[in-house]
């Protein structure tokens, strides 16, 4: 017997209804791991890159920050550090959905596209 396009749509949904089911408990199961190895080796937020600061590796002992350097007459947070990592509002879009806020060198998908014969102009996001 030949299946029907509705019977078909209803398989699906089951599907990935199972399907999320699965990924739900596998994500437990990994969640579960992580916990116990956080709790055994006393790992911190900062340890795994989770919270501004330094951090510190795994069974280091605690202690006093290095003080930082700067050059004199220099405000902390002048420096080239202070910009990196700010975001900007992205300037072009493709039909993919990559951006680029128009800083720094072009992303590949743009100088393909360039390179394809299209032009930057439609790209720009208005």
């Amino acid at each position: 017997m030949k299946k029907s396009y509705l019977q078909v749509l209803k398989q699906i949904e089951d599907l990935k209804s199972e399907a999320e089911k699965l990924r739900r408990d596998e994500v437990d199961g990994v969640v579960k791991r992580i916990r116990e190895a956080i709790e055994h080796y006393g790992l911190t937020a900062a340890d795994l890159g989770l919270a501004p600061g330094r951090g510190r590796r795994a069974g280091a002992a605690a202690g006093p920050a290095a003080p930082v350097r700067r050059k004199p007459g220099r405000k902390p947070g002048s420096g080239r550090k202070a910009a990196a990592g700010s975001k900007v509002a992205p300037k072009f879009r493709d039909e993919n959905g990559n951006t680029w806020a128009g800083r720094g060198k072009r992303p590949i998908w743009l100088r393909d596209a360039l390179a394809a014969g299209r032009k930057l102009e439609d790209f720009a996001i208005r």
